[in-house]
């Protein structure tokens, strides 16, 4: 049987997205594993969500060292019963580069972070869901999944693989009680959206601060859908670019 508490795992929750669903979960009363490879920034965010009533541990964790991960599930089950939200929320965009002009090695780092990190943790957090019951995991995707975008033949690549494991773990496991759902939700105002700006490369580098969302509605999004209502989209990506995403999370369509 589940536990009757709720514990989600994120990735890369020293900062953006995983920081503000952190919180957002906390603060609903789910108990809250934040990962990410140095602790500095995990544990003050913590601490402080520790401070505020909410329950939270943070662990160090690298996604791309599929041990490190196994182990890390492990324990979040051991010490809390159920892993019942699983957020593959780790990645990154830099370095930025024309394919000719890219580095061998730190485009293969990116597969390692950006897509074989999302495979490693669906690897571990599938048995374990089955085993208590089930559970929910959210990609976090992008709409690089299904662009060309100049400079960016890293993040496209992987996050359409992304995209693709999405379905498949879905398929495979949807009937055992895995819920499996990408969340792409567009440019949104985190120190990655800086460094694509910076870069100047393509059409999304242009876009102007005030126009990207807060890294709070996607917090907002991650826990919605954890619920049945978002059951259509599983297996697929639920985007807040469109008027339906953003209203069936309450989100104002022109913000």
């Amino acid at each position: 049987m589940k536990s009757i508490s709720r514990t989600a795992l994120i990735t890369g929750a020293s900062r953006g997205i995983g920081e503000a669903a952190a919180r957002h979960l906390a603060t609903a009363g789910w108990t809250v594993v934040l990962t990410a490879r140095s602790t500095s920034d995990i544990d003050r965010i913590a601490g402080e969500i520790l401070s505020d009533g909410g329950k939270a541990i943070a662990r160090t964790l690298d996604v791309a060292d599929h041990n490190a991960v196994a182990a890390t599930i492990d324990q979040t089950v051991d010490a809390h019963g159920s892993l019942d939200l699983y957020v593959n929320n780790a990645g990154q965009m830099n370095p930025i580069a024309r394919i000719a002009d890219s580095d061998p090695e730190a485009w293969g780092n990116m597969v390692d972070v950006n897509l074989k990190g999302v495979y490693h943790g669906l690897r571990y957090a599938i048995p374990a869901m089955i085993n208590t019951g089930g559970g929910t995991i959210v990609n976090i995707s992008s709409g690089a999944a299904n662009s060309f975008l100049e400079g960016w033949s890293h993040y496209c690549a992987t996050k359409a693989g992304v995209l693709r494991l999405t379905g498949v773990a879905h398929k495979e496991y949807g009937a055992q009680g895995v819920r499996v759902v990408g969340l792409s939700p567009g440019t949104v105002a985190t120190q990655m959206q800086r460094e694509i700006a910076a870069s100047r490369i393509n059409p999304v580098s242009q876009i102007p601060w005030e126009r990207h969302i807060s890294a709070d509605w996607v917090a907002k999004a991650i826990e919605y859908l954890t619920t049945p209502d978002a059951d259509p989209w599983l297996g697929t990506d639920f985007s807040l670019k469109t008027e339906e995403g953003r209203a069936a999370i309450g989100m104002n369509v022109d913000a």
